[in-house]
C-alpha cells in the first residue's frame, strides 16, 4: 500500500540555533534574577525568537554557548550584553491615555494637590513614552501651563527609553484628541511629514532615567505623591510583587496614590495600600 508523501508545509522547519529545555530554564532563571520577570512554559517560542538576534549579533551558534558567555562576565555595563538580554525579553505595549478611566481620577487628584508643595509623579514603566507624556498633559490641564509638577519616567529597557526621550511619534498615534494634538505637539513637515514631536513645554516636566525595579537601592529623591505602575506586576510572581509594593510604599508620601493595570489586584497587601477606585490604590 502506497503511503502519501508528507506535506512539506506541515513540517517544522529546522531551527537556526540549538535551543533545548535546559537553555529555556536558564533563560527563565536569569531574567527572573535580573528583572523579576517570571516566564511561563508557553513563552519558549517567544524567548527563542527574541534572543536569536542576540546570538547573531554576538556570533554564537547555540543558546548554551551564548548563555555561558553572558554569565562569564561579558555582559556588564549599562550598555553591555546583560542590558541587551533584558531589552529583548521585556514587553512594551502602550498608547496615549491608555486605560483612560485613570485620567479623570488623576486630574481630580492633581487639583487636590495643586495648592501644596510641588507634585511629584513617578511613571515606573515609561516604555516608549506615551504614558509619561499623557501624565504631563494631564498635569498641565489640571494645574496650568506653569505647573511645578514633575514626572520621573523610568524603564528597565534602555532602547524604548531612548525613543521616549526623543518624543517623536506617528501623526495617527492612538489616544490623542485633536485638541491635545494641537496643544501639545508639533507636526512634522517635509521629510518629517506624518510625524509629530512633543512640545518642549511638555518635555520639561519629565526626567527620563533607566531603572530596574529589582534594584536593592531605590534612591529616587523626594517622596512621590502619585505612582503609575501599570501592567508591570503581571510579569512578577507573588513574592516579587510584594517586595516591589513594599519598596513603592517606602518612596511615596502618606496617602499617595498608586495606579495599577486593569488585571492587577493587590488587596492581599492592605497593610500597604487600600483600594480607592477602579485599580487605584492609596498608600496606608
Amino acid at each position: 500500500m502506497a503511503h502519501p508523501m508528507p506535506d512539506a508545509s506541515s513540517e517544522t522547519p529546522p531551527r537556526e540555533f540549538s535551543f533545548d529545555d535546559r537553555d529555556f530554564q536558564r533563560v527563565r532563571e536569569l531574567i527572573h534574577q535580573r528583572a523579576g520577570i517570571s516566564l511561563h512554559d508557553q513563552k519558549q517560542a517567544m524567548v527563542y525568537s527574541r534572543l536569536s538576534r542576540r546570538l547573531r549579533d554576538t556570533g554564537h551558534r547555540s543558546f548554551g554557548s551564548y548563555l555561558q558567555w553572558l554569565e562569564s562576565g561579558h555582559g556588564e555595563g549599562s550598555d553591555g550584553e546583560w542590558q541587551q538580554f533584558v531589552n529583548c525579553l521585556t514587553t512594551n505595549l502602550t498608547s496615549f491615555f491608555r486605560e483612560e478611566h485613570h485620567f479623570p481620577v488623576l486630574h481630580e487628584t492633581l487639583r487636590g494637590l495643586g495648592g501644596s508643595q510641588p507634585v511629584r509623579i513617578w511613571c515606573s514603566a515609561a516604555s516608549t513614552g506615551e504614558e509619561p507624556y499623557s501624565l504631563a498633559m494631564c498635569a498641565i490641564e489640571a494645574l496650568g501651563a506653569n505647573t511645578t509638577a514633575r514626572i520621573m519616567a523610568s524603564d528597565i529597557d534602555t532602547q524604548v527609553l531612548a525613543t521616549a526621550q526623543r518624543g517623536v511619534y506617528s501623526a495617527d498615534a492612538r489616544g490623542l484628541s485633536p485638541e491635545r494634538l494641537k496643544r501639545h505637539f508639533m507636526r512634522g513637515t517635509g521629510a518629517n511629514a506624518g510625524q509629530i514631536r512633543v512640545r518642549p513645554e511638555l518635555q520639561r516636566l519629565i526626567e527620563f532615567r533607566p531603572f530596574n525595579l529589582m534594584s536593592a537601592h531605590w534612591s529616587l529623591g523626594e517622596p512621590f505623591d502619585i505612582v503609575f505602575c501599570r501592567n508591570v506586576m503581571i510579569y512578577f510572581d507573588a513574592p516579587t510583587q510584594r517586595r516591589v509594593l513594599e519598596r513603592m510604599h517606602s518612596v511615596m508620601r502618606p496617602r499617595g496614590h498608586l495606579f495599577v493595570g486593569h488585571s492587577e489586584n493587590f488587596t492581599d497587601s492592605r497593610d500597604l495600600f487600600l483600594l480607592r477606585g477602579k485599580t487605584v490604590y492609596q498608600r496606608v
